[in-house]
């Protein structure tokens, strides 16, 4: 009898634990079996392992074979266990010698020939297997992705005979070593620079204060007049990821169904899913519980275009993750628990036709129509979005102008500038302050005092919607340099927030 370990790394949201590859080979009837709660495309490995092996030029251990994954309480998934099976079955057999003092890391799915296919996730795992000082060995088309994680003891491979000999103690690999050009934010791409957008002042000034304090905003207007163009411009307003946001952001593209694409490296996220996108597809969950756009959208922006017509369960899911920055999906036999730290930039138009107060067309609905189809957004949930402004149609004498070259630039320094200083000051942006932080941040002037009592009656604002109000004003003061919160600064903020019966 003889027994065998190989290291791996399971796949569990943003965490990567240890997973133990046991293989054991008895006397007895011929029999592969895989135990610890493998998932069926784990189970299925079996006829790769064993195709691969031969084909590699190795024998396929005869007798009674037992791979165990421990621990058993984890479910794995994936094709990343093949190679670390056939390893364990190969040493186990005797026909492998490992002579590397290191311990190491193994992941790859292997093909009938025994080639190595890349796989998805390892941002995470060569995150964890960097700090605990393990090895890994993996696809050499996963390297570049691994390298990203700053771990610089990754060696890549194209099939299972090339892993044995390097393991055997011959060279055979190549080291992935980080490199530093691509591990550097990016720049946003001039396409997206807010210079191409003409006229919509107020707006460009409300989607600079968003960007400055991380505050959700809302766009309502007609048709073709600017929303989504906006929406798309955001990112080219916002600083740059550090490299923990960047390896956050990678690592959470990793494990979604397209994977991480290393070109995209310390570019924030942008999503835009359609409307008719289900609660699962937004929030995440489902049988697997996988990521969803929220989570995808972490230290980016989440723009929801024509936002009544999504469905209600799907807009009520919002509130929880808006609050907290977090989401936590449950079934009965698993949780998850995911970031969802995003920027919800919504559009919609005024009305079911879109021309409602719009001076070149005439509206066509009622106001019990149009009442309808604004109540499809529950209170609530436009409490909790921090700024609300029109959008009007830009006249043809404003699209005609020259674009204001080089303001996209100014903006975007004024935006690091005041997200700087509220790093400095509080460690968070400004729409991340709990009730601590208002109380410690938000010290307003006598004048200003005076006026949000008037505001808070006038516009009927709840006790959520009175500190979002500071917030706001918070960030209007710190992009100009304010300590104080004065009545310029609250006023401002005031007309950015919708009364009671706005919609």
């Amino acid at each position: 009898m003889s027994v065998s370990q190989v290291l791996s790394r399971a796949q569990l949201g943003l965490d990567a634990p240890l997973v133990q590859i046991e293989a054991h080979l008895g006397s007895g009837l011929p029999g592969f079996s895989i135990v610890g709660l493998p998932a069926p495309v784990v189970r299925e490995s079996r006829e790769r392992v064993r195709s691969a092996i031969v084909n590699s030029g190795y024998e396929f251990p005869p007798g009674r074979i037992t791979v165990n994954l421990a621990p058993v309480e984890l479910s794995k998934e994936g094709g990343r266990y093949d190679l670390p099976v056939a390893l364990a079955l190969l040493v186990a057999s005797g026909q492998l010698r490992v002579r590397r003092q290191a311990e190491a890391e193994c992941y790859g799915e292997l093909g009938l020939g025994g080639e190595l296919r890349p796989v998805r996730g390892l941002v995470l795992a060569a995150i964890q297997a960097a700090r605990v000082g393990h090895d890994m060995l993996l696809p050499r088309a996963d390297l570049q992705e691994v390298a990203l994680a700053r771990h610089r003891q990754a060696f890549g491979f194209t099939n299972l005979r090339g892993v044995c000999r390097f393991l055997g103690g011959e060279a055979d690999g190549e080291v992935a070593v980080a490199d530093p050009g691509a591990a550097s934010p990016c720049v946003p791409v001039p396409a997206d620079s807010i210079d191409e957008v003409r006229g919509q002042w107020r707006a460009k000034r409300a989607l600079t204060i968003a960007a400055a304090g991380g505050h959700s905003l809302l766009m309502v207007g007609p048709p073709g007049s600017g929303k989504t163009m906006l929406a798309s411009r955001l990112p080219a307003l916002l600083p740059p990821l550090t490299e923990a946001e960047a390896i956050e952001v990678a690592g959470i593209a990793s494990i979604s169904m397209p994977g991480f694409d290393p070109a995209r490296w310390g570019q924030r996220p942008f999503r835009s899913p359609h409307h008719a996108s289900s609660a699962n597809a937004i929030v995440g969950g489902g049988s697997k519980l996988r990521a969803g756009e929220i989570s995808l959208a972490h230290h980016g922006v989440l723009f929801m275009d024509e936002l009544p017509e999504f469905d209600r369960r799907v807009l009520e899911a919002l509130r929880e993750p808006l609050e907290s920055g977090a989401i936590t999906l449950a079934r009965a036999a698993d949780r998850l628990e995911l970031p969802a730290e995003f920027q919800l930039v919504a559009a919609m138009n005024p009305c079911p036709c879109g021309y409602l107060g719009d001076d070149s067309r005439r509206c066509k609905c009622g106001p019990r129509r149009v009442q309808r189809y604004r109540s499809r957004i529950s209170g609530p949930l436009l409490d909790r979005i921090d700024l609300h402004i029109e959008v009007p149609r830009v006249d043809p004498a404003s699209l005609q102008r020259a674009a204001c070259a080089g303001e996209g630039a100014r903006l975007a320094g004024s935006v690091r500038a005041a997200r700087a200083l509220q790093l400095a000051r509080q460690r968070c942006c400004n729409a991340r302050l709990d009730h601590a932080g208002i109380e410690a941040h938000c010290r307003t002037e006598p004048a200003a005092r005076r006026l949000i009592a008037r505001v808070s009656e006038r516009l009927g604002l709840s006790a959520r919607g009175y500190h979002r109000l500071l917030k706001v004003a918070r960030t209007i003061a710190d992009l100009e340099g304010t300590d104080a919160l004065g009545a310029a600064h609250v006023s401002e903020a005031a007309g950015l927030r919708p009364s009671a019966e706005e919609p």
